[in-house]
């Protein structure tokens, strides 16, 4: 049996720390074949980083790929040491050594594929191979040393599991394994024993720092057989489960491709309630009544409010459009009237003209801001205007005519060069056992801009997210409102979306330098924002989730701005000074909370 183990930063953090971690990998050796991939020890990234700072205010990324991936040579170099001590072969060797192909993108690069010869060789002589996690190396004749960015070691570790085809991957951390939300908010937060791997990716993606989205991706698409488990304990951590994966070449092994396939869904009307009151409570009466008629909602679409009111649109299957349409007209007398004349008042809307999901999907659009821009373009150089956007961290939806929904899902397909896939036959994992909701994470590290009165043409989003991509700015959720406004007899609408904070002034200034030649409204910035997100592959088999979700923000007085949806997670931007609070309330509405503190044993007491 081969098992590949990664342990990161604080594992190796010390002569002591290494030494421990080297009679754990030894006890292992002595029954299995072992692969170890480390990380640079502690902080000592940082203090690279620090260094090269004190050099250059803006060093070549180049430069800092030569710097960062000597972290790791200091501890695989250790660790070999430790084991070759212990009497146990062992040898260390760089990621230029092991052969991890890299496509030539300095700090940020995918990879291509693993040369595994000299690797198992060494195997085959008994030897522990200690790998540096975090880089490769572009080709075999420029020889350039590159790093793949965050969470690196974790994405090294699956990909060199999946090339070797290993019976197992463990990613050893510092904490028991994946639990329902960070234990700093909420003590009681409980271990799973298990998680799949479309809810990983989504938690991931939301900043639960124990694993890597791209890592999560791997294991997915190659089968491999995932344990995340404390360094300290014995204890068996959470298994990452996955339905069974398609054949797939070794070759091209970390998708160069941004995006895995393109989805749609033809099976689907639209529902808005408009000019409704902006106020703590709205979406929770909305969607209790429609969790109490049994009815699944798919998108759910909150943007910017206007004013002192809002805007929500949902979409249900053909089949309950017009039990939706009720269950809304009944409700709306019970949100409230609007004071101001020139506003209007509160209506239903519900929208006749058959509508389609189409929605670009993968995990290697994470951190690549121009591929939500290059779907945009892509519909709007077939002359597909969208009518709606609502985007998760490893999927982008768009809502268009359809009649529409064939050419835009050809297009997509041969634009990110994938398959597609209709959302109704997607094998999934054995969803009626699994929990409404498995985790809840909070997002403190976003800002909101948003952009009024848009022109509604195709095209526009795609001019907006190209310009963003053009300076490397990320863009998370993005929201495009339904409501059209009329302003100089133009028909617009609202868009509005989130960036990490570093980016937002940034952000700000790109687009209001655009918007004297566009024609675009105002741009307001909010920086006092937290997105907080509950996800579970099994909520779409339980109605009245989002409800549960709205009613336990509005017990808590908790006004929500923004809603963007996925079929397995439902974001809400809250203020940021109820960012912890919103997380509490939603763990405790879901009885994701154990019986006692989980305790993460420190380093120090594990030794």
């Amino acid at each position: 049996m081969l098992i590949v183990q990664k342990y990161g930063g604080t594992s190796v953090g010390s002569v002591d720390r290494i030494q421990a971690v080297a009679r754990r990998v030894a006890k292992t050796a002595e029954d299995h074949s072992v692969v170890v991939v480390v990380s640079a020890m502690g902080k000592t990234t940082d203090g690279l980083v620090k260094l090269a700072q004190e050099i250059s205010s803006h060093p070549s990324r180049r430069e800092m790929d030569m710097l960062l991936s000597t972290g790791e040579q200091v501890t695989i170099a250790l660790m070999s040491m430790a084991l070759q001590e212990m009497g146990q072969p062992a040898i260390s060797m760089t990621g230029a050594q092991v052969g991890i192909v890299t496509e030539a993108e300095h700090s940020r690069a995918r990879i291509l594929n693993i040369q595994t010869e000299r690797l198992t060789r060494h195997l085959k002589e008994g030897k522990v191979v200690v790998v540096a996690g975090f880089q490769g190396i572009s080709d075999r004749e420029e020889l350039e040393i590159t790093t793949l960015g965050r969470g690196g070691s974790d994405t090294s570790a699956v990909a060199l599991a999946a090339a070797l085809q290993a019976d197992r991957c463990e990613i050893y951390t510092d904490v028991p394994g994946i639990l329902t939300t960070d234990p700093r908010i909420v003590p009681k937060a409980q271990l799973m024993d298990e998680i799949t791997c479309d809810e990983m990716l989504e938690l991931a993606s939301l900043g639960a720092k124990v694993l890597h989205p791209r890592a999560v991706e791997i294991a997915r698409n190659y089968g491999i057989p995932l344990v995340v488990r404390s360094s300290w304990t014995d204890d068996p951590g959470t298994r990452v489960t996955s339905p069974p994966p398609e054949v797939r070449p070794v070759e091209g092994l970390e998708l160069v491709r941004p995006v895995d396939g393109v989805e749609f869904d033809r099976d689907q009307a639209a529902v808005s309630l408009l000019r409704i009151p902006d106020r703590p409570g709205i979406a929770a009466r909305l969607f209790g009544g429609i969790a109490l008629q049994k009815l699944n909602v798919d998108l759910i679409i909150q943007s910017i409010h206007e004013a002192n009111i809002n805007d929500i649109t949902f979409t249900v299957t053909h089949n309950c459009y017009k039990r939706a349409i009720a269950v809304a007209d009944a409700i709306l007398p019970t949100l409230g009237r609007n004071n101001d004349p020139e506003i209007g008042e509160p209506e239903v809307r519900g929208y006749d003209s058959p509508i389609a999901k189409v929605s670009i999907v993968g995990a290697g659009m994470i951190g690549r801001p121009k591929v939500a821009s290059q779907m945009f373009r892509t519909l709007a150089e077939a002359g597909i205007n969208i009518q709606m956007i609502s985007t998760s961290e490893v999927k982008v939806s768009c809502v268009i005519d359809a009649n529409e929904c064939d050419r835009a899902v050809a297009a997509l397909c041969q634009t990110f060069d994938v398959l597609t896939r209709n959302t109704k036959n997607i094998p999934t994992v054995d969803r009626p056992h699994l929990p409404p909701v498995r985790g809840v994470a909070l997002d403190r590290n976003q800002a909101r801009l948003a952009i009024r009165h848009v022109p509604d043409r195709p095209g526009m989003a795609a001019e907006l997210f190209t310009l963003l991509a053009h300076h490397n700015i990320s863009v998370d959720m993005i929201i495009q409102s339904q409501r059209c406004h009329q302003v100089n007899d133009i028909l617009t609408r609202d868009i509005a979306f989130t960036v990490a904070q570093g980016d937002a002034e940034e952000a700000k200034l790109v687009i209001k330098k655009a918007i004297a030649k566009w024609g675009y409204g105002e741009v307001t910035l909010n920086s006092a924002i937290a997105k907080v997100s509950a996800v579970g592959a099994g909520m779409v088999d339980h109605p009245g989730v989002a409800a549960r979700m709205f009613e336990a923000l509005a017990a808590e007085n908790i006004n929500i701005s923004m809603i963007a949806t996925s079929e397995i997670k439902i974001s809400c931007v809250v203020d940021e000074k109820d960012g912890i609070k919103a997380v509490q309330a939603i763990h405790d509405a879901f009885g994701l909370s154990g019986d006692e503190v989980v305790t993460i044993p420190t380093p120090a007491a594990a030794l």
